[in-house]
């Protein structure tokens, strides 16, 4: 993979980073956590104001309600629904259907069990996903790596039709998944608090990593609820029951951010292509084409 200008970290990268080291991180998603969920009309009204004005693109005549001032919280305004048929989804069989609303922030083979980060640096399915037999599961295979930014859709959707076979909560950090501190972190997303999710599909093993960042202190899948933050997992990998084996189709919500961050996609199938012109700080959309397979 060819590395660009963006890649590489400079010191303004470093110096966010190293902020972000000496900021109680945990503690501000915590409270984030409390403020998104109030339901004081002022609270509400103040924030969701703040975000609208901040992120003009925003785009309500895409949801199911498009008052933004009709939602009972922050975090009900920003984990929206959107309209029925406001993203088609793409149908055909050999294809794999962006799983959001985001920007690229990589994308590429998985190449002995190595991902790749920014600026020359990997970090690896094993560490990723919290299981040494990944690396064999997804060898060969591809992933991308999508970032939500405040102004996207939060909604998370099945890229294929699949059955669940796992779900793990991953303890880790709330660094902030922005351009700066991808390049100035080393294995961040192996670092960050994580849902891992995993399937089986047509195409083989794929899995979904819903990675936590900065004020990302809760993440919801339909069939086990909110996961993080944890109520009584303390820091160790813990298995989620909820839901294995039950099938979803391409397209189906699994999940959502409360707040912003990124989602990792894992296939385990090789021969997969991506579409055409896509590449780091590309747009995609929930349900476009964003790789087939031969």
């Amino acid at each position: 993979m060819t590395a660009t200008d963006d890649d590489y970290a400079g010191s303004s990268d470093r110096a966010f980073a190293l902020l972000q080291d000496l900021l109680p991180k945990r503690w501000l998603s915590k409270t984030m956590h409390r403020i998104a969920r109030s339901t004081n009309p002022t609270v509400r009204n103040a924030i969701v104001g703040s975000i609208l004005r901040a992120y003009p693109t925003i785009d309500m005549t895409e949801a199911e309600q498009p008052d933004p001032y009709a939602y009972p919280s922050f975090n009900a305004f920003f984990t929206r629904a959107l309209r029925p048929g406001a993203r088609p989804i793409v149908e055909e069989a050999d294809s794999i259907a962006s799983p959001v609303d985001g920007t690229v922030s990589q994308l590429g083979p998985i190449e002995d069990g190595l991902l790749y980060q920014a600026k020359g640096a990997h970090y690896t399915t094993a560490a990723l996903l919290a299981d040494e037999s990944a690396t064999a599961r997804y060898h060969g295979g591809a992933f991308a790596c999508l970032y939500l930014a405040p102004y996207n859709y939060h909604r998370i959707h099945m890229p294929l039709a699949g059955r669940l076979t796992a779900t793990r909560y991953v303890p880790g950090d709330f660094y902030s998944v922005n351009a700066a501190t991808v390049r100035a972190v080393p294995g961040l997303f192996a670092r960050n608090e994580r849902v891992v999710a995993e399937f089986d599909t047509a195409l083989g093993p794929m899995a979904m990593v819903l990675v936590g960042a900065l004020f990302v202190g809760s993440i919801d899948t339909v069939y086990a609820g909110e996961i993080n933050p944890p109520a009584a997992r303390g820091g160790r990998v813990t298995s989620i029951p909820d839901g294995v084996g039950t099938d979803f189709a391409r397209g189906a919500e699994i999940g959502r951010f409360n707040m912003g961050s990124t989602v990792i996609l894992l296939v385990g199938r090789g021969g997969i292509r991506f579409a055409d012109g896509l590449g780091a700080g590309r747009p995609v959309r929930l349900g476009q084409r964003l790789a087939s397979a031969s």
